[in-house]
């Protein structure tokens, strides 16, 4: 006989189906103590858009920084990040910011100093939970007031989210 605890006749197959699964996953996620994201930072900088060639303004960088993603995209694009005195127009910035680092939209204002009219801003804070997060309605507020408009966000590194900024267009889809 079926030894099922659902199969008693007073459940819908749906519910059966619904809570089975509930008790597969509970019994696949009871083995893990501690969450872990198994991040590739190439298959990050791929996601990221970058490409060969393209200059990458870095600011922010510290100690604290993702060595593995730095270096993941240094390998896409050939060649090392430019740091915060440059004066070349780049195609893209590396923006590493934390909730101590100040002014959020002053920081942002400043990359757009020297990007390409189609070049993206990526936003990257500590996790949830990592010192110096920066709480995600902080990079809400921050972006339109910029100039930007927040298109992605997904977790790039084990303590490093990612958000993309691009410049907004105005109504008549000029810059």
């Amino acid at each position: 006989m079926n030894s099922c605890p659902y199969l008693k006749g007073k459940y819908s197959p749906v519910f059966i189906v619904h809570r089975l699964a509930i008790d597969q996953i509970g019994l696949a996620l009871s083995g893990f103590s501690e969450w872990t994201y198994p991040v590739n930072a190439a298959e990050i900088a791929d996601r990221m858009g970058f490409a060969v060639g393209e200059l990458i303004l870095e600011v922010g960088h510290d100690q604290d920084c993702d060595a593995d993603l730095r270096d993941a995209i240094i390998a896409k694009v050939g060649s090392q990040l430019l740091d915060g005195d440059s004066d070349e127009v780049v195609d893209g910035v590396l923006l590493w910011f934390r909730e101590d680092d100040g002014d959020l939209v002053d920081e942002l204002v400043d990359a757009l100093t020297y990007l390409s009219e189609t070049g993206p801003i990526w936003l990257l804070t500590p996790k949830v939970g990592v010192e110096g997060h920066v709480d995600a309605v902080d990079i809400q507020d921050a972006a339109p007031t910029a100039g930007l408009t927040q298109t992605v966000s997904f977790l790039a590194s084990a303590n490093w989210s990612a958000t993309r900024l691009v410049a907004r267009k105005n109504s008549s889809g000029k810059k």
